[in-house]
């Protein structure tokens, strides 16, 4: 039982059995769900799930609207996030203070503000009325400013001794980037890729304030119809659970695929 509990951390790399991975999270969880259901019974609270079932469609429609929002926004914000960190290197001053002041401007507001700003008065005065789209522009600008500081980090990390090396060997530019910054860049930028993505779909949340109608609205809204508060919001934390838990295992296993010992 001890070799199934207790890990060896001078063998760890030796890889740890799937049995003892298995047991190992099943006394996790199991403690966790005990301590939840100490806390509710204290509670004394009179469950009505017949009442939320009845508006599965709701929560469906919303759980895929929020995925659509989030998978359109992560690919914008991924090329919003590119174009400034590059334009933060740039040696064209204004474009690269530009970029400054968009980056540590909409990472100095809450995104809260930036929906209604963006919402009422620039789309307004744009004569955008699609609440959607102004939802992935909004989300995609906001995330666009952290991503953008993940790939200035990851790229700065690349040693300045790697890229003098890479230049004495004949490597153009681009060749440099390819094969020297851009792979260990990746590597070291994922974690922080995977929860900012992750973040990502949770903020989306926060569209429910301009009645797009995704999850979190729509659970808000059978709260508002059956007065089952817990019943209607433990459907949303499983779903948005369903939707962030792979990115951190895709993450996971990017980064062994990329991994290379130096």
């Amino acid at each position: 039982m001890r070799a199934l509990l207790f890990l060896d951390t001078e063998n760890e790399s030796t890889g740890i059995s799937s049995l003892a991975k298995a047991v190992s999270f099943a006394l996790a969880f199991s403690f966790l769900c005990l301590l939840a259901m100490a806390a509710f019974a204290s509670l004394e609270y009179d469950w009505n799930w017949s009442a939320v079932y009845r508006y599965k469609t709701k929560f469906i429609d919303g759980w895929l609207v929020t995925i659509q929002v989030s998978s359109v926004s992560l690919v914008v914000a991924c090329l919003i996030g590119g174009l400034s960190a590059l334009a933060a290197r740039s040696p064209f001053l204004p474009l690269r203070y530009l970029s400054k002041i968009y980056i540590e401007g909409t990472r100095g507001t809450p995104l809260l503000v930036q929906i209604l700003l963006i919402f009422y008065v620039f789309a307004d005065a744009a004569h955008l009325d699609n609440r959607y789209v102004v939802g992935v522009l909004v989300l995609s600008l906001f995330s666009g400013a952290y991503v953008s500081e993940i790939f200035r980090a990851g790229i700065e990390s690349v040693g300045s001794s790697q890229l003098l090396s890479a230049k004495a060997i004949g490597f153009t530019p681009y060749q440099t980037f390819r094969y020297i910054v851009f792979p260990q860049a990746l590597r070291r930028s994922l974690p922080a890729l995977a929860g900012q993505f992750a973040n990502l779909i949770k903020d989306s949340s926060l569209l429910s304030i301009i009645a797009i109608g995704e999850f979190t609205l729509n659970a808000q809204e059978v709260n508002t119809s059956t007065l089952s508060t817990f019943e209607s919001f433990f459907p949303l934390a499983v779903g948005y659970l369903i939707l962030t838990l792979p990115i951190f295992y895709l993450s996971r296993h990017l980064e062994k695929r990329l991994a290379f010992d130096l």
